[in-house]
Protein backbone atom coordinates (compact mmCIF):
# COMPACT_ATOMS: atom_id res chain seq x y z
CA UNK A 1 0.00 0.00 0.00
CA UNK A 2 1.52 3.28 -1.10
CA UNK A 3 1.57 6.23 1.30
CA UNK A 4 0.77 8.66 -1.53
CA UNK A 5 -2.08 7.12 -3.55
CA UNK A 6 -3.17 8.69 -6.83
CA UNK A 7 -6.31 10.77 -6.93
CA UNK A 8 -8.26 12.40 -9.74
CA UNK A 9 -10.74 15.27 -9.72
CA UNK A 10 -13.52 15.46 -12.28
CA UNK A 11 -17.11 16.43 -12.89
CA UNK A 12 -20.22 15.87 -14.98
CA UNK A 13 -22.02 19.18 -15.55
CA UNK A 14 -20.18 20.47 -12.44
CA UNK A 15 -21.41 17.65 -10.20
CA UNK A 16 -17.87 17.05 -8.95
CA UNK A 17 -16.10 14.06 -7.46
CA UNK A 18 -12.88 12.88 -5.93
CA UNK A 19 -11.97 9.78 -7.95
CA UNK A 20 -9.81 7.04 -6.45
CA UNK A 21 -8.29 4.61 -8.98
CA UNK A 22 -8.14 1.25 -7.18
CA UNK A 23 -8.58 -1.50 -9.81
CA UNK A 24 -7.40 -4.34 -7.57
CA UNK A 25 -8.96 -3.12 -4.34
CA UNK A 26 -5.62 -2.89 -2.52
CA UNK A 27 -5.22 0.87 -2.07
CA UNK A 28 -8.64 1.77 -0.67
CA UNK A 29 -10.10 -1.33 1.02
CA UNK A 30 -13.40 -0.93 2.83
CA UNK A 31 -11.79 -0.51 6.25
CA UNK A 32 -9.54 2.32 5.00
CA UNK A 33 -12.10 4.30 3.00
CA UNK A 34 -14.32 4.91 6.00
CA UNK A 35 -16.94 7.67 6.32
CA UNK A 36 -14.56 9.99 8.17
CA UNK A 37 -11.97 9.81 5.38
CA UNK A 38 -14.64 10.36 2.72
CA UNK A 39 -15.77 13.49 4.56
CA UNK A 40 -12.17 14.74 4.73
CA UNK A 41 -11.63 14.12 1.01
CA UNK A 42 -14.82 16.00 0.10
CA UNK A 43 -14.13 18.94 2.42
CA UNK A 44 -13.74 21.97 0.16
CA UNK A 45 -11.45 23.83 2.57
CA UNK A 46 -9.33 21.20 4.29
CA UNK A 47 -9.52 18.44 1.67
CA UNK A 48 -9.79 18.14 -2.09
CA UNK A 49 -13.47 19.07 -2.31
CA UNK A 50 -16.29 17.26 -4.04
CA UNK A 51 -19.94 16.24 -3.98
CA UNK A 52 -18.80 12.68 -3.43
CA UNK A 53 -16.13 10.03 -3.88
CA UNK A 54 -15.95 7.46 -6.67
CA UNK A 55 -13.67 4.47 -6.16
CA UNK A 56 -12.80 2.79 -9.47
CA UNK A 57 -12.56 -0.88 -8.53
CA UNK A 58 -13.32 -4.31 -9.94
CA UNK A 59 -16.56 -5.78 -8.64
CA UNK A 60 -14.88 -8.84 -7.17
CA UNK A 61 -13.16 -6.59 -4.61
CA UNK A 62 -16.36 -4.97 -3.30
CA UNK A 63 -17.83 -6.88 -0.33
CA UNK A 64 -21.47 -6.01 -1.01
CA UNK A 65 -21.30 -6.35 -4.81
CA UNK A 66 -22.68 -9.93 -4.87
CA UNK A 67 -25.71 -8.82 -2.88
CA UNK A 68 -26.56 -5.78 -5.01
CA UNK A 69 -25.66 -7.29 -8.40
CA UNK A 70 -26.90 -10.86 -7.94
CA UNK A 71 -26.72 -12.89 -11.14
CA UNK A 72 -25.18 -9.91 -12.97
CA UNK A 73 -22.01 -9.95 -10.87
CA UNK A 74 -20.00 -11.89 -13.47
CA UNK A 75 -21.10 -9.46 -16.22
CA UNK A 76 -19.94 -6.37 -14.31
CA UNK A 77 -16.16 -6.31 -14.27
CA UNK A 78 -16.15 -2.80 -12.82
CA UNK A 79 -18.02 -1.37 -9.83
CA UNK A 80 -18.69 2.31 -9.13
CA UNK A 81 -18.10 2.44 -5.37
CA UNK A 82 -19.86 5.77 -4.77
CA UNK A 83 -19.92 7.61 -1.45
CA UNK A 84 -21.82 10.81 -0.66
CA UNK A 85 -19.93 13.76 0.79
CA UNK A 86 -21.17 12.83 4.27
CA UNK A 87 -19.53 9.41 3.97
CA UNK A 88 -22.68 7.38 3.33
CA UNK A 89 -22.97 4.93 0.46
CA UNK A 90 -24.98 6.08 -2.58
CA UNK A 91 -26.95 3.76 -4.84
CA UNK A 92 -26.54 5.51 -8.17
CA UNK A 93 -25.37 8.74 -9.81
CA UNK A 94 -25.90 9.52 -13.49
CA UNK A 95 -23.20 12.20 -13.59
CA UNK A 96 -20.81 10.06 -11.58
CA UNK A 97 -21.13 6.96 -13.73
CA UNK A 98 -20.36 8.93 -16.90
CA UNK A 99 -17.23 10.26 -15.21
CA UNK A 100 -16.49 6.71 -14.02
CA UNK A 101 -16.42 5.42 -17.61
CA UNK A 102 -14.36 8.41 -18.72
CA UNK A 103 -11.79 7.51 -16.05
CA UNK A 104 -11.71 3.86 -17.16
CA UNK A 105 -10.94 5.08 -20.69
CA UNK A 106 -8.35 7.71 -19.74
CA UNK A 107 -6.62 5.34 -17.32
CA UNK A 108 -6.28 2.75 -20.12
CA UNK A 109 -8.49 0.23 -18.36
CA UNK A 110 -10.99 0.22 -21.26
CA UNK A 111 -10.67 1.19 -24.92
CA UNK A 112 -13.10 3.96 -25.89
CA UNK A 113 -13.95 2.22 -29.18
CA UNK A 114 -15.23 -0.79 -27.24
CA UNK A 115 -17.51 1.46 -25.17
CA UNK A 116 -19.69 2.79 -28.00
CA UNK A 117 -22.19 -0.03 -27.60
CA UNK A 118 -21.97 0.30 -23.84
CA UNK A 119 -20.40 -1.68 -21.01
CA UNK A 120 -22.13 -2.96 -17.90
CA UNK A 121 -20.99 -1.30 -14.66
CA UNK A 122 -22.02 -2.38 -11.20
CA UNK A 123 -23.57 0.10 -8.76
CA UNK A 124 -25.44 -0.22 -5.48
CA UNK A 125 -28.56 0.57 -7.50
CA UNK A 126 -27.89 -2.48 -9.67
CA UNK A 127 -26.04 -2.89 -13.00
CA UNK A 128 -26.08 0.06 -15.42
CA UNK A 129 -25.01 0.13 -19.06
CA UNK A 130 -22.91 3.18 -19.89
CA UNK A 131 -21.30 4.08 -23.22
CA UNK A 132 -19.37 6.64 -25.24
CA UNK A 133 -20.79 8.92 -27.93
CA UNK A 134 -19.10 10.11 -31.11
CA UNK A 135 -18.85 13.71 -29.86
CA UNK A 136 -16.92 12.93 -26.70
CA UNK A 137 -19.88 12.71 -24.32
CA UNK A 138 -21.22 9.66 -22.52
CA UNK A 139 -24.62 8.03 -22.15
CA UNK A 140 -26.00 5.80 -19.46
CA UNK A 141 -29.05 3.56 -19.42
CA UNK A 142 -30.55 4.55 -16.10
CA UNK A 143 -33.34 2.00 -16.12
CA UNK A 144 -37.02 2.89 -15.91
CA UNK A 145 -38.35 5.72 -13.79
CA UNK A 146 -40.55 4.14 -11.13
CA UNK A 147 -43.20 6.41 -9.57
CA UNK A 148 -44.32 5.44 -6.08
CA UNK A 149 -46.66 8.15 -4.93
CA UNK A 150 -46.85 11.88 -4.32
CA UNK A 151 -45.42 14.02 -1.57
CA UNK A 152 -44.51 17.52 -0.51
CA UNK A 153 -41.26 19.37 0.09
CA UNK A 154 -40.94 22.47 2.24
CA UNK A 155 -38.28 25.04 1.40
CA UNK A 156 -38.00 28.82 1.47
CA UNK A 157 -41.11 28.81 3.72
CA UNK A 158 -43.12 27.37 0.86
CA UNK A 159 -44.63 23.95 0.23
CA UNK A 160 -44.17 22.25 -3.14
CA UNK A 161 -46.08 19.20 -4.30
CA UNK A 162 -44.13 16.60 -6.21
CA UNK A 163 -44.03 13.10 -7.63
CA UNK A 164 -42.06 10.43 -5.77
CA UNK A 165 -39.85 8.62 -8.29
CA UNK A 166 -37.19 5.97 -7.90
CA UNK A 167 -34.20 5.96 -10.25
CA UNK A 168 -32.46 3.38 -8.10
CA UNK A 169 -32.41 6.14 -5.49
CA UNK A 170 -35.38 8.17 -4.21
CA UNK A 171 -36.48 11.52 -5.69
CA UNK A 172 -39.25 14.03 -5.17
CA UNK A 173 -39.65 16.01 -8.41
CA UNK A 174 -41.62 19.20 -7.78
CA UNK A 175 -42.85 21.07 -10.85
CA UNK A 176 -43.50 24.71 -10.01
CA UNK A 177 -44.19 28.10 -11.55
CA UNK A 178 -42.00 29.69 -8.88
CA UNK A 179 -38.69 30.68 -10.47
CA UNK A 180 -36.26 28.05 -9.21
CA UNK A 181 -33.40 30.54 -9.05
CA UNK A 182 -35.34 32.50 -6.42
CA UNK A 183 -35.39 29.63 -3.93
CA UNK A 184 -33.03 29.12 -0.99
CA UNK A 185 -31.59 25.59 -1.03
CA UNK A 186 -28.95 26.16 1.63
CA UNK A 187 -31.03 24.23 4.16
CA UNK A 188 -32.38 20.72 3.71
CA UNK A 189 -36.01 20.68 2.50
CA UNK A 190 -38.62 19.20 4.75
CA UNK A 191 -40.25 16.00 3.48
CA UNK A 192 -42.44 13.08 4.50
CA UNK A 193 -40.15 10.65 6.32
CA UNK A 194 -42.76 7.90 6.08
CA UNK A 195 -42.69 8.11 2.27
CA UNK A 196 -38.89 8.50 2.18
CA UNK A 197 -37.49 6.57 5.16
CA UNK A 198 -33.95 6.65 3.72
CA UNK A 199 -34.07 10.34 2.79
CA UNK A 200 -34.71 11.85 -0.62
CA UNK A 201 -33.22 14.01 -3.35
CA UNK A 202 -35.53 16.98 -3.93
CA UNK A 203 -35.81 18.63 -7.36
CA UNK A 204 -37.57 21.93 -7.98
CA UNK A 205 -38.41 22.21 -11.67
CA UNK A 206 -39.54 24.91 -14.10
CA UNK A 207 -41.03 23.63 -17.37
CA UNK A 208 -39.68 25.89 -20.12
CA UNK A 209 -41.26 24.09 -23.05
CA UNK A 210 -43.91 21.48 -22.29
CA UNK A 211 -42.51 17.94 -22.45
CA UNK A 212 -39.30 19.14 -24.15
CA UNK A 213 -37.23 21.51 -21.99
CA UNK A 214 -36.94 22.02 -18.23
CA UNK A 215 -34.70 23.81 -15.73
CA UNK A 216 -34.02 22.43 -12.27
CA UNK A 217 -32.16 22.80 -9.03
CA UNK A 218 -31.61 19.91 -6.66
CA UNK A 219 -30.88 19.25 -3.02
CA UNK A 220 -29.18 15.86 -2.73
CA UNK A 221 -29.46 13.84 0.46
CA UNK A 222 -26.13 13.50 2.21
CA UNK A 223 -24.62 16.32 0.14
CA UNK A 224 -26.71 19.50 -0.08
CA UNK A 225 -27.43 21.52 -3.20
CA UNK A 226 -25.31 20.39 -6.14
CA UNK A 227 -24.70 21.91 -9.53
CA UNK A 228 -26.22 18.89 -11.22
CA UNK A 229 -27.79 15.51 -10.50
CA UNK A 230 -28.11 12.89 -13.23
CA UNK A 231 -30.72 10.74 -11.50
CA UNK A 232 -32.54 13.92 -10.55
CA UNK A 233 -32.56 15.08 -14.18
CA UNK A 234 -34.13 11.75 -15.17
CA UNK A 235 -36.76 11.92 -12.44
CA UNK A 236 -37.62 15.53 -13.32
CA UNK A 237 -37.79 14.78 -17.06
CA UNK A 238 -40.15 11.89 -16.40
CA UNK A 239 -42.34 14.04 -14.14
CA UNK A 240 -42.48 16.79 -16.78
CA UNK A 241 -43.49 14.35 -19.49
CA UNK A 242 -46.23 12.83 -17.36
CA UNK A 243 -47.48 16.28 -16.38
CA UNK A 244 -47.74 17.11 -20.10
CA UNK A 245 -49.72 13.96 -20.84
CA UNK A 246 -46.84 12.00 -22.41
CA UNK A 247 -45.16 8.79 -21.37
CA UNK A 248 -42.18 8.93 -23.75
CA UNK A 249 -39.97 11.63 -25.23
CA UNK A 250 -36.65 13.45 -25.09
CA UNK A 251 -36.23 16.33 -22.64
CA UNK A 252 -33.42 18.89 -22.48
CA UNK A 253 -32.53 19.51 -18.85
CA UNK A 254 -30.74 22.70 -17.83
CA UNK A 255 -28.97 22.51 -14.47
CA UNK A 256 -26.72 25.15 -12.89
CA UNK A 257 -23.70 23.24 -14.18
CA UNK A 258 -24.76 22.83 -17.81
CA UNK A 259 -27.15 20.84 -19.96
CA UNK A 260 -28.16 17.19 -20.06
CA UNK A 261 -30.43 15.22 -22.36
CA UNK A 262 -32.87 12.62 -21.08
CA UNK A 263 -34.67 10.15 -23.35
CA UNK A 264 -37.62 8.39 -21.72
CA UNK A 265 -38.98 5.30 -23.45
CA UNK A 266 -41.50 2.64 -22.46
CA UNK A 267 -38.82 0.49 -20.87
CA UNK A 268 -35.96 2.71 -19.74
CA UNK A 269 -34.39 6.16 -19.39
CA UNK A 270 -31.16 7.22 -21.12
CA UNK A 271 -29.12 10.14 -19.81
CA UNK A 272 -26.50 11.80 -22.04
CA UNK A 273 -23.99 14.48 -21.10
CA UNK A 274 -20.33 15.41 -20.71
CA UNK A 275 -17.68 14.11 -18.32
CA UNK A 276 -14.48 16.04 -17.61
CA UNK A 277 -11.29 15.26 -15.71
CA UNK A 278 -9.83 18.37 -14.09
CA UNK A 279 -6.72 17.25 -12.24
CA UNK A 280 -4.58 14.29 -11.25
CA UNK A 281 -2.12 13.99 -8.41
CA UNK A 282 -1.20 12.25 -5.18
CA UNK A 283 -2.43 12.58 -1.64
CA UNK A 284 0.35 13.79 0.64
CA UNK A 285 1.38 11.58 3.54
CA UNK A 286 1.15 14.45 6.02
CA UNK A 287 -2.54 14.97 5.11
CA UNK A 288 -3.35 11.26 5.24
CA UNK A 289 -1.79 10.82 8.66
CA UNK A 290 -2.82 14.24 10.00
Amino acid sequence: MTLAPRVLLGHGTENDFVVLPDPDGTVWPEDRLDPALVRRLCDRKAGLGGDGVLRVVRSVHVPDAPEVLGDDLARCEWFMDHRNADGSHAEMCGNGIRLFLHVLVTEGLLDRSTCVAGVLVGTRGGPRRVGATGDGSYWVDMGPARPFGTGEATLSDQTFSGQAISMGNPHLACLTDVEVDSLDLTAAPGFDAALFPDGVNVEVVNVLQPAAHIRLRVYERGVGETRSCGTGACAAAYAALVDGGATEGTVLVDVPGGRLSVEVTAGTTVLTGPAVLVAAGELCGEWLTG
